[in-house]
């Protein structure tokens, strides 16, 4: 099969991913084959490649938001029929055992495998995946609007819940790329007011364009103070600025897998309980909640389409914010290069 293999990580500008020959994986015991049709291009997947995130597998085929269909059936993995179309998330698999699997925070689990990362992603033609951590996907969201839903739009939904925000609340998003375009429309549809921060005017008008009360420079103050905030850029400078917005007792949530280091900032900052808190992975209920309220709304992601073999292209169009939305690539296109 093609794929993109990053054999050491590197900077993104030097174009490590090799789009290549590889082996075809086989199915194992409750584990699914997937032909894979779109592969959301995801922050983390920079973070990766670029070695941010300590390698877990020597060379590896990147990516976490797979849409495809179910190709064959390991044994015992009856859960999805041939040809039924299915998503692949980060959270690849659990142990199940540990104890925060046992206490239904599976997302912290003692011994996780992480799509992507840890095991081969969905950079390529073919992908398995345990039938037990694949999502159905709902009708009514073509492959390319799916794929940012199943990363961008699964943590976002997890960062709003830890917000704790509440319906006819103010809540602001620093940074906005997949994930907040995505979170934006499940908080206007808990009619919840959105004050964006972002550097890049073209995602200001986006977040205009989705329902944003208002959007300004990353480290503007908001007009208003704010009921919460998520922090989306993997900036932890941006943190002492959010934490300014932020009305008493407000939250603020880090909703990255990596975060460049935070500065020191006064105490004054905290004071008044407000909380920061991370956000870690994903559960399974928190994606099939979030893929019912997806259909419910339903969300529609704004996507820039590239093929397989253009994947380092992409890559480097995220990291200079030259994407307003995601990025997403379509695995029957250009498999020739």
């Amino acid at each position: 099969m093609k794929a993109c293999l990053l054999r050491a990580p590197a900077a993104i500008e030097t174009n490590p991913l090799e789009f290549t020959e590889a082996a075809t994986p086989n199915p194992g015991k409750g584990e699914v084959l997937v032909r894979v049709r779109a592969c959301g291009v995801c922050r983390t997947d920079l973070h990766v490649i670029e070695g941010e995130l300590v390698p877990r597998k020597s060379s590896v085929i990147p990516g976490h938001q797979v849409v495809g269909i179910v190709e064959k059936q390991g044994e015992n993995a009856r859960r999805f029929a041939i040809g039924a179309r299915v998503g692949i998330a980060w959270l690849h698999r659990t142990d199940g055992t540990c104890e925060y699997c046992r206490s239904g925070a599976e997302n912290l689990c003692d011994n996780p495998a992480f799509t992507g990362y840890s095991v081969d992603g969905g950079y390529a033609e073919y992908i398995v995946a345990p039938q037990d951590f694949a999502y159905a996907i709902p009708d009514g969201f073509p492959d390319e609007q799916a794929a940012p839903l199943l990363c961008a739009g699964i943590i976002g939904f997890r960062s709003l819940r830890l917000s704790g925000i509440a319906r006819g609340g103010r809540l602001g998003f620093y940074g906005f790329g997949a994930a907040a375009h995505v979170a934006i429309q499940v908080a206007r549809h808990w009619s919840v007011e959105v004050f964006a921060s972002t550097r890049d005017a073209r995602h200001q008008k986006l977040a205009l364009d989705l329902g944003a009360a208002w959007a300004g420079g990353t480290f503007d103050e908001p007009p208003k103070k704010l009921d919460a905030a998520i922090v989306f850029a993997p900036a932890g400078k941006i943190v002492p600025a959010a934490l300014k917005a932020l009305k008493k007792g407000g939250v603020l949530v880090l909703g990255g897998i990596h975060m460049s280091p935070i500065p020191s900032f006064d105490y004054e900052l905290l004071y008044q309980e407000r909380m920061i808190r991370s956000v870690a992975n994903n559960t399974r209920k928190d994606g099939e909640d979030f893929l019912h309220v997806a259909a419910e709304i339903p969300i529609r992601t704004h996507v820039r389409i590239f093929p397989l073999s253009d994947a380092n292209r992409a890559l480097n169009a995220l990291k200079n914010d030259a994407i307003p939305g995601a990025a997403v690539l379509r695995v029957d296109d250009g498999l020739s290069a």
